[in-house]
């Protein structure tokens, strides 16, 4: 079998998979997608509680609603904010059993390798015109092996999340105390409510889940008062965490820190800051959280944990395809400063596509949230057009896979709580009045990738003294040519 005849392989049906589905039927293309979970839209059925915090018009991929039209399926109110579960029954699912994708569709199917027929990663020789060779297990325990002409692997980082340990290791004891650890975002209200009603619960995060954690257990107070709720970070800088507010371009999203910043504010969340875990340990019927803090080591006593710490890729089934990862953030190294969280938030994220997500392994591309390895700032907006640019690349147009556009909002602030107190973007200070975020309408999106860097600088002697610039960054600091994930300093300054 010729490799152009073979299908390409998605692996994940959750809405960046299903969406580079619609991608490739329209372009008229052969495909299979391989999803692990029982049901359409797994990882995303995890979270079906959750109101999300963009509405329709950023969650819907335009292929997907357009084959989604043409058989009678109508949009929500684009301004309508969708919960996981609307996300799943309303638009995933519908397009599940479109009459062009039903039978494409292997649910209860994990792909557990990945790598080229009779080629391992150390062989070159015929290596791109080899087929994917896929190992898969199906429900029943069988195992097989699946050919494919490319593969796009969507298979997100849900099931990878961070440990509770500081350093990115597990906490001591993190493991023998899993029973009364939750990682994610439980349904405090509902389903789960027995299990954190009246209990001191303790969630460990900064970010959107944890915020919408404790935004539940709040709620929960009302008619269980005697819970205790503890809001454990590793940093300090407030202002980052609660998050733009009036001035993020997504209201629901601003909301969040408004209102858990009001809960905080009224002593129904306790914060404990700074707060490194370094060991769970098990006490008379309950549990003792040790951790660093400004004051030396603290320890709390709870009785559950949730730890909403964020995610990591899952790359061992990669392991015999040659990728290329930035050592941080296991992204693709040309994406990696893009989207590194000490510097960006959602909204400063340059239009990305094909070219940034290609790996040394020709057509492999990871994508979703997965392709942004564990920086934190992923949006939906930003998958759709990575697949729309990955299967235009993948059907030989490459002009449409060069074109990438990417319009998200702004959030409303420069940076995350990584960074230290006042810190900005671009090397500002926080306190100025000029806003330290670039307009995504002022960056050329005809797939510009980096800026080149300068040759001529780059000759310089080590031995000549570091010069400092008109911004007041020296070489040390500019020395990659691109936007420094130390200083912050743009192309233009490090010339």
């Amino acid at each position: 079998m010729k490799t152009q005849a073979l299908p390409v392989a998605i692996i994940g049906a959750g809405p960046v998979g299903l969406a580079a589905a619609a991608h490739l039927i329209e372009r008229g293309e052969s495909l299979i997608v391989i999803e692990a979970g029982s049901k359409i839209g797994a990882n995303v059925d995890n979270w079906a509680h959750v109101r999300m915090f963009s509405p329709w018009e950023f969650t819907v991929d335009r292929a997907s609603v357009r084959l989604l039209e043409k058989h009678g399926w109508q949009m929500p109110p684009l301004n309508d904010l969708p919960t996981g579960r609307d996300l799943v029954e309303r638009y995933l699912v519908p397009f599940s059993k479109l009459p062009e994708v039903k039978d494409l569709i292997y649910l209860n199917t994990r792909v557990v390798a990945v790598s080229r027929r009779n080629i391992d990663k150390m062989k070159d020789a015929g290596r791109e015109d080899a087929p994917f060779v896929l190992h898969v297990i199906c429900e029943d325990g069988s195992e097989t092996l699946i050919e494919a002409r490319a593969v796009i692997d969507a298979s997100g980082t849900w099931h990878k999340p961070n440990p509770l340990g500081s350093g990115g290791l597990p906490a001591v004891g993190e493991k023998s105390q899993a029973d009364h650890i939750l990682y994610g975002i439980p349904d405090v209200l509902n389903s789960q409510r027995e299990r954190y009603a009246n209990r001191r619960v303790m969630v460990v995060g900064s970010g959107h889940s944890a915020i919408n954690v404790l935004l539940n257990l709040a709620e929960l107070i009302v008619t269980a008062p005697n819970t205790t709720i503890y809001w454990a970070m590793r940093g300090k800088n407030l202002k980052q965490v609660y998050g733009g507010g009036g001035e993020d371009a997504l209201p629901a999203r601003g909301r969040l820190g408004t209102r858990i910043q009001g809960y905080v504010d009224a002593g129904k969340i306790e914060i404990v800051s700074p707060f490194r875990v370094r060991e769970i340990k098990a006490a008379v019927q309950e549990l003792e959280v040790i951790g660093e803090s400004s004051d030396g080591i603290q320890t709390i006593r709870v009785d559950e944990i949730i730890a909403a710490t964020g995610a990591r890729p899952d790359l061992d089934m990669l392991r015999e395809l040659r990728l290329e990862l930035d050592p941080a953030l296991e992204s693709t190294r040309a994406l990696g400063p893009m989207i590194d969280p000490n510097i960006h938030s959602c909204g400063t994220v340059r239009p990305h596509g094909e070219a940034e997500l290609r790996h040394p392994e020709k057509n492999f591309y990871i994508v979703g949230m997965k392709s942004y390895g564990r920086a934190p700032t992923f949006l939906l907006a930003t998958g759709y057009e990575q697949v729309r640019s990955v299967v235009a690349a993948l059907t030989g147009d490459w002009e449409a896979a060069h074109d990438v556009q990417l319009n998200l909002p702004e959030t409303g602030v420069c940076s995350t709580d990584l960074g230290g107190e006042g810190t900005a973007c671009c090397g500002t200070s926080a306190s100025q009045s000029a806003p330290a975020l670039i307009s995504l309408s002022n960056i050329p999106v005809n797939n510009i990738r980096l800026q080149p860097i300068n040759l001529q600088f780059e000759a310089v002697p080590v031995t000549i003294a570091n010069v400092t610039h008109e911004c007041g960054c020296d070489d040390t600091c500019c020395s990659d040519g691109v936007k420094s994930t130390t200083c912050g300093c743009d192309d233009d300054c490090c010339a």
